[in-house]
């Protein structure tokens, strides 16, 4: 069980986000802390690391189906390998590829969201909010500042 004060981040290591564990420390934007990841991972569960880092967005159901397992199944599998809950990763990487969008795009808030998976965009604000400690126009604004 997670206590109040851990949080999740991602590393980057060979193009591959991986899960880890983060003991409270905070996060930084859009730049996730490095750390090592787990040696071996089933077949399966790289092929969801890769399918997901390509840009599609996908929901655990659609996982599921596609390994002909049960959402649960396919839940417990990659916290096993993982150590991070399918639910919190997939949610990171639409967020990561939220934060790109704005910085990279002229895209609407609500075109980001639909695009990375969100029926509302009321629901990506607040989400994007949570994560990011800042408003998604104003995390543009940041990076557009940042630029020049």
């Amino acid at each position: 069980m997670r206590t109040q004060n851990s949080r999740v981040s991602f590393a980057t290591r060979n193009g591959v986000n991986s899960p880890i564990a983060d003991r409270g420390r905070p996060q930084t934007a859009a730049s996730p802390p490095c750390s090592l990841r787990p040696p071996i991972l089933e077949r399966r569960v790289r092929k969801i690391l890769r399918m997901v880092e390509s840009g599609t967005s996908f929901t655990i159901r659609d996982l599921a189906l596609e390994f002909h397992l049960s959402p649960s199944y396919l839940q417990h599998l990659f916290k096993h390998q993982t150590g991070v809950s399918m639910g919190e990763w997939l949610s990171e990487q639409r967020l990561q590829r939220a934060a790109h969008l704005l910085a990279n795009s002229y895209m609407s808030v609500k075109e980001i969201a639909h695009t990375i998976g969100y029926e509302h965009a009321s629901s990506f604000i607040r989400a994007f909010e949570r994560r990011f400690a800042q408003a998604p126009a104003r995390f543009r604004k940041q990076s557009d500042s940042t630029e020049c």
